[in-house]
């Protein structure tokens, strides 16, 4: 095995310990995009949670939050010891990130459609202090795009050309509502750049991240 592999096989191993309801197994395939995005793309690390330069992270879609907490163990931003208590009272994890308590975790989250107007601001604050190094990520659910403040944020960042702005969106086909063209399409009707890419496909998920034009918000839709 390759150390790649290796690291996600044990992320892989951590997650299932985070499992507190059988009806909520893992996501596996955000699993995928989180193992990519932290091992590949993202500038950060645990020694660096407080650097201003760093890239940040948003997982919007925290009522789904033990892939990213196994991630967070696996690479090294917490002690693994903490994936055995999840939502029990007196743990630092609960069923949504809370960032006041877990290391690494950018925003507080659970109620969908929050994160993406969040990550929004985040990158007109960059853009203020002029920080033009660091890149925001936000992972949403496909699902998250019913909510009319995606919509919004989505207009806003293209309009103004938030270049420091990535999304990712975990698509598993819940969204309610559908499109001509599918969810890229949404996004680049905003303004935006968009790839399509298999979760599964870490080389063409990564690709998706890295090759993006830079003077437009930039998605990724990552398919399950």
């Amino acid at each position: 095995m390759t150390a790649l592999t290796t690291g996600l096989a044990e992320a892989r191993r951590l997650a299932q310990r985070t499992v507190v309801d059988p009806r909520y197994p893992i996501s596996t395939y955000t699993l995928d995009v989180l193992w990519v995005l932290y091992d590949r793309v993202l500038s950060v690390s645990p020694e660096r949670v407080d650097d201003p330069e760093r890239d940040r992270f948003l997982l919007s879609k925290g009522h789904l939050p033990g892939a990213y907490y196994a991630l967070l163990a696996a690479r090294g931003f917490i002690p693994s010891e903490w994936l055995d208590s999840v939502a029990a009272t007196d743990s630092p994890l609960g069923a949504h990130p809370d960032r006041t308590r877990v290391p690494g975790v950018e925003i507080s989250s659970g109620s969908l459609g929050h994160g993406l107007p969040i990550g929004v601001g985040m990158a007109l604050g960059l853009r203020a202090q002029g920080l033009t190094v660091p890149r925001v990520y936000v992972l949403i659910g496909d699902g998250e795009l019913d909510e009319g403040s995606n919509h919004e944020a989505m207009e806003y960042a293209g309009a103004t050309g938030l270049d420091s702005l990535t999304v990712v969106v975990s698509d598993n086909g819940s969204a309610t509502h559908g499109r001509p063209g599918g969810i890229a399409s949404r996004f680049t009707a905003a303004g935006w750049s968009a790839v399509t890419a298999p979760a599964s496909d870490h080389v063409r998920l990564e690709a998706a991240f890295t090759d993006r034009p830079g003077d437009r918000p930039h998605v990724v839709v990552a398919t399950s």
